[in-house]
Protein backbone atom coordinates (compact mmCIF):
# COMPACT_ATOMS: atom_id res chain seq x y z
CA UNK A 1 0.00 0.00 0.00
CA UNK A 2 1.41 3.40 -1.36
CA UNK A 3 -0.34 6.53 -0.06
CA UNK A 4 -2.75 4.31 1.40
CA UNK A 5 -4.02 3.22 -1.84
CA UNK A 6 -4.48 -0.76 -3.20
CA UNK A 7 -3.39 -0.99 -6.57
CA UNK A 8 -2.07 -3.84 -9.02
CA UNK A 9 -4.39 -6.61 -7.24
CA UNK A 10 -5.43 -8.94 -9.90
CA UNK A 11 -8.96 -10.07 -9.93
CA UNK A 12 -9.06 -12.61 -7.74
CA UNK A 13 -6.84 -10.69 -5.15
CA UNK A 14 -9.31 -7.87 -5.31
CA UNK A 15 -12.25 -10.43 -4.65
CA UNK A 16 -10.91 -11.86 -1.87
CA UNK A 17 -10.22 -8.27 -0.31
CA UNK A 18 -13.67 -7.25 -0.51
CA UNK A 19 -15.18 -10.59 0.37
CA UNK A 20 -13.68 -11.57 3.27
CA UNK A 21 -11.41 -8.15 4.82
CA UNK A 22 -14.06 -5.38 3.81
CA UNK A 23 -16.54 -6.64 6.55
CA UNK A 24 -13.54 -7.21 9.11
CA UNK A 25 -12.51 -3.76 8.50
CA UNK A 26 -16.04 -2.40 8.55
CA UNK A 27 -17.16 -3.91 11.58
CA UNK A 28 -15.97 -1.02 14.09
CA UNK A 29 -17.06 1.58 11.86
CA UNK A 30 -20.68 0.94 11.14
CA UNK A 31 -23.47 0.79 13.46
CA UNK A 32 -24.28 -3.23 14.51
CA UNK A 33 -27.56 -3.47 12.07
CA UNK A 34 -26.07 -1.61 9.58
CA UNK A 35 -23.03 -4.06 9.45
CA UNK A 36 -25.10 -7.13 10.25
CA UNK A 37 -27.10 -6.34 7.51
CA UNK A 38 -24.28 -5.78 4.84
CA UNK A 39 -22.59 -8.74 5.87
CA UNK A 40 -25.56 -11.24 5.55
CA UNK A 41 -25.64 -9.32 2.20
CA UNK A 42 -22.00 -10.17 1.32
CA UNK A 43 -22.43 -13.73 2.71
CA UNK A 44 -25.48 -14.02 0.04
CA UNK A 45 -23.19 -13.03 -2.76
CA UNK A 46 -20.42 -15.08 -1.90
CA UNK A 47 -22.53 -18.51 -1.48
CA UNK A 48 -24.34 -17.57 -4.46
CA UNK A 49 -21.01 -16.88 -6.62
CA UNK A 50 -19.05 -19.87 -5.22
CA UNK A 51 -17.74 -22.02 -7.54
CA UNK A 52 -20.12 -25.37 -6.44
CA UNK A 53 -23.12 -24.54 -5.06
CA UNK A 54 -24.27 -26.05 -1.72
CA UNK A 55 -28.20 -26.57 -2.27
CA UNK A 56 -28.88 -26.91 1.46
CA UNK A 57 -27.25 -23.05 1.84
CA UNK A 58 -29.50 -22.25 -1.20
CA UNK A 59 -32.36 -23.04 0.19
CA UNK A 60 -31.78 -20.89 3.65
CA UNK A 61 -30.57 -18.44 1.62
CA UNK A 62 -34.56 -18.28 -0.17
CA UNK A 63 -35.83 -18.57 3.41
CA UNK A 64 -34.05 -15.54 4.80
CA UNK A 65 -33.58 -13.32 1.48
CA UNK A 66 -36.49 -11.51 2.27
CA UNK A 67 -35.03 -10.71 6.06
CA UNK A 68 -32.26 -9.69 4.49
CA UNK A 69 -33.71 -6.69 2.10
CA UNK A 70 -36.14 -5.86 4.70
CA UNK A 71 -33.27 -5.14 7.09
CA UNK A 72 -31.87 -3.32 4.11
CA UNK A 73 -35.05 -1.20 3.51
CA UNK A 74 -34.67 0.00 7.03
CA UNK A 75 -31.11 1.60 6.60
CA UNK A 76 -31.27 2.63 2.94
CA UNK A 77 -33.56 5.29 1.46
CA UNK A 78 -36.27 3.26 -1.24
CA UNK A 79 -34.79 5.47 -4.22
CA UNK A 80 -31.94 3.60 -3.42
CA UNK A 81 -33.29 0.58 -4.71
CA UNK A 82 -35.55 2.31 -7.53
CA UNK A 83 -31.72 4.03 -8.69
CA UNK A 84 -29.82 0.43 -8.84
CA UNK A 85 -31.81 -0.60 -12.18
CA UNK A 86 -31.11 3.00 -13.77
CA UNK A 87 -27.73 3.00 -12.85
CA UNK A 88 -27.19 -0.11 -14.59
CA UNK A 89 -28.80 1.16 -17.90
CA UNK A 90 -26.83 4.20 -17.95
CA UNK A 91 -23.44 3.19 -16.50
CA UNK A 92 -23.31 -0.04 -18.63
CA UNK A 93 -22.55 -3.25 -17.03
CA UNK A 94 -19.54 -3.40 -15.17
Amino acid sequence: MKELRLHSMKSHDCHVFMQKLIPIAFREMLPESVWSALTEVNLLFQILCSTTLDVNRVQELEARVAIILCNLEKIFPPFFFGSLPYEARVGGPV
